[in-house]
């Protein structure tokens, strides 16, 4: 009976363990905008939780939420709003998506740095990339065929973009698509014909940001939206997060948090930790 009465404590205690662990899970999937971001949060965070387990991985926006939808994800990044059609295949799936803005953005043009051309309009950027404007001679460059290079289609900055710059008008056939804001600056910086977009945070020295209808991004400008490409970014959790979910959101969302976006050369939502972005960037 004592063996037995052992045999169900030590059971018991197992079973109190596995658990335990399971509960220090954090899967975190989704968009390579927010993923320096998230990266940076997390190490953070680990540093100071050392039982903690949070797994990152980035593949786009659209891959985060669906991540979220089918329960294979815990918090899904994202550098767009979710869609109906995203909410409403939640629902049937009793999940129930709730947005966190953990930084301001700014979608920014780029050139490579020989490239005469300093800024564009949104109309000269929109024509660009449909196809209707293919030489920089037409928007004061040099007599140069436009290369024109985007994020593919399950980027939620390929969306914004889409929004806000094309007017829902579909890419040219001939832009080349690329998975994620480093290969785009990858690009850039390597074809003198070139032209691109990124995210804030990947802006760096082997390649030249444009101003859009005149104005520069900037911490400022992004805030107050004189900045005509910017956006939040988002972690969406299913429902209001609880354990250690919630304890990574709010780490993110905190005086320390809001440091390390502003660090990794994003806007920070908070208040108090409105320094300035890093301007180093990354490749």
């Amino acid at each position: 009976m004592v063996k037995k009465l052992l045999l169900v404590s030590i059971v018991c205690v197992m079973f109190s363990v596995g658990t335990l662990v399971a509960a220090e899970n954090v899967v975190i999937k989704g968009s390579t905008t927010v993923l320096p971001i998230t990266q940076a949060a997390l190490e953070a965070y680990m540093k100071a939780h050392p039982g903690v387990n949070i797994s990152l991985s980035g593949g786009g926006s659209g891959e985060g939420i669906k991540g979220l939808i089918d329960r294979t994800a815990d918090i899904a990044t994202s550098s767009r709003e979710i869609k109906a059609k995203e909410v409403e295949l939640a629902k049937k799936k009793s999940v129930d998506p709730i947005a966190h803005t953990v930084a301001i953005d700014a979608l920014i043009p780029i050139v490579h740095p020989r490239n005469k051309v300093d800024g564009l309009t949104i109309d000269q950027l929109s024509q660009i990339y449909q196809g209707k404007i293919r030489n920089w001679k037409e928007v004061g460059g040099d007599d140069l065929q436009i290369v024109v290079v985007s994020r593919d289609s399950s980027s939620g900055t390929f969306e914004t973009w889409g929004h806000l710059v094309l007017n829902n008008a579909k890419v040219s056939p001939r832009a080349q698509m690329q998975a994620s804001n480093g290969a785009i600056v990858q690009a850039i910086s390597k074809n003198r014909y070139a032209i691109g977009y990124i995210g804030m945070g990947y802006l760096n020295r082997s390649v030249k940001a444009l101003t859009v209808n005149g104005v520069q991004a900037s911490k400022k400008t992004a805030l107050s939206k004189e900045y005509p490409i910017a956006r939040p970014l988002y972690m969406y959790t299913d429902g209001q997060p609880t354990g250690l979910v919630a304890g990574f959101i709010s780490f993110v969302l905190s005086h320390a948090g809001q440091k390390l976006v502003a660090k990794e050369g994003f806007v920070p939502v908070a208040g108090e930790a409105k320094g300035s972005p890093s301007k180093k960037g990354r490749k």
